[in-house]
């Protein structure tokens, strides 16, 4: 693990931003060639990418404010964590929808086929952040004796994130990773052989992303706030998304299946 890339006198490089920002363009530039592929106005794809990554970031950072404001309030300088950190991935989500909405429909692009353009874009940009946690040393699983359990020993990672050293853990970065890239590519491969229809990529991610963390949740080791004491934040939002996915899926494929449906 390399949370510190280098130093150039008074600026740190930190890897995991530098993994983020990667994230970020790839993902972004993954979403523009599907548009220019479907059609769409580039522009416009571009200028919703950077309202989407700008409201995810701050999303992101709010809900890890949320999730844990008793220790940020009791301990101010635990703030510093926000800024070395990219917070929550469904605070970024739950924010960057409705600023994606507002955006789709103030420049009248098509909503769901937008929506569609996107999704492969996230997963693979997820990824790759994960694996910027895992050279951070954040978002670290649970203890483990697995042949595959993964050890940090950088005493930065443990200050700046809490990381345990010395001691295997599961590799939950990786496993997110890895579930990212399945999920890419059921979505790329779904798209030739399903049955298309608008929304379909888009509530397809959204069912399966869900999924994958619910699992991969019970091997985290971090804290990461509780919904009512007693399930992990991310799990119990994994649990709403499922359902209103599944509904999705269904309530748009019989709307495009109908007769009187316009393409």
């Amino acid at each position: 693990m390399y949370p510190l890339l280098f130093e150039l006198g008074p600026l740190s490089i930190y890897s995991y931003g530098v993994l983020l920002a990667t994230a970020y363009i790839v993902g972004l530039q993954f979403a523009l060639r599907r548009a220019n592929q479907a059609g769409l106005n580039g522009q416009r794809v571009m200028d919703l990418g950077i309202f989407v990554i700008i409201s995810a970031l701050v999303g992101a950072k709010l809900m890890l404010f949320l999730v844990d404001i008793d220790r940020f309030i009791s301990d101010p300088a635990a703030l510093m964590v926000l800024l070395k950190s990219g917070g929550v991935f469904y605070g970024g989500l739950l924010l960057a929808v409705p600023v994606a909405w507002w955006y789709i429909r103030r420049h009248r692009l098509p909503l769901w086929t937008t929506c569609d353009l996107f999704a492969p874009g996230i997963a693979l940009g997820h990824a790759i952040g994960r694996m910027g946690c895992l050279l951070a040393g954040c978002c670290y699983g649970s203890a483990t004796d697995l042949p595959w359990g993964i050890t940090f020993n950088s005493t930065l990672a443990a200050a700046n994130v809490g990381t345990p050293l010395d001691i295997a853990l599961h590799p939950t970065q990786v496993y997110e990773a890895v579930a990212e890239l399945l999920v890419l590519g059921t979505l790329l491969v779904g798209e030739r052989r399903w049955r298309p229809f608008p929304g379909r990529t888009f509530w397809t991610y959204l069912l399966l992303y869900p999924i994958a963390r619910i699992i991969i949740e019970f091997y985290r080791g971090d804290p990461r706030g509780m919904a009512f004491d007693t399930i992990p934040t991310s799990q119990f939002l994994s649990g709403l998304i499922v359902p209103i996915s599944v509904i999705m899926l269904i309530y748009l494929g019989r709307r495009a299946a109908a007769p009187d449906q316009t393409a």
